[in-house]
């Protein structure tokens, strides 16, 4: 069951991993594919489906290691290298949910929208709007108000 199930996580799915093609010749530069382009994100919600059950995983095997370490003590027959490679394992977990986690952020935020542009009353303004809907104040940029105010007082600090 285990290895099925790490199999639906784990980033390269191919048969040789090593990059041989099993005694055969690489295939000449002009035979080879072009680079495949690059992967969209995945669904945010596939991915916190997958953060979710990542983190159930990870939650079982801490609980058996404790349970593990537990009887290995209790018995007198402690095995690192048993103990080593169940940290591994979860170690592997851990960093594949980190890597979860960066990609979830990254799709939140190419899916968020920029937030929408406010008067100083603080109505949001409508886009194409040339007067607020709230108070009437026309709509500037913060650059065009601030720069007859920033020369004006470049012109006064002048010594003539």
């Amino acid at each position: 069951m285990a290895p099925a199930f790490f199999s639906r996580f784990r980033r390269g799915a191919g048969p040789a991993t090593d990059g041989t093609t099993n005694g055969a010749a690489p295939p000449p530069a002009e035979q080879r594919p072009a680079p495949a382009r690059r992967r969209p994100l995945p669904p945010a919600g596939r991915l916190r489906r997958d953060r979710r059950a990542l983190i159930r995983v990870r939650e079982q095997r801490v609980r058996d290691l404790g349970g593990l370490v537990l009887e290995l003590v209790r018995r007198d027959a402690f095995r690192e290298d048993l103990v080593y490679e169940q940290c591994s394992e979860l170690i592997g977990i851990d960093e594949r949910i980190q890597e979860l986690d960066a990609l979830l952020a990254t799709a939140t935020a190419v899916r968020r929208t920029p937030p929408a542009a406010r008067c100083t009353c603080g109505a949001p303004i409508l886009w194409g709007s040339h007067f607020c809907a709230n108070c009437g104040r026309p709509v500037t940029t913060e650059t065009e108000g601030q720069a007859p105010d920033a020369s004006a007082e470049d012109e006064a600090a002048r010594p003539e």
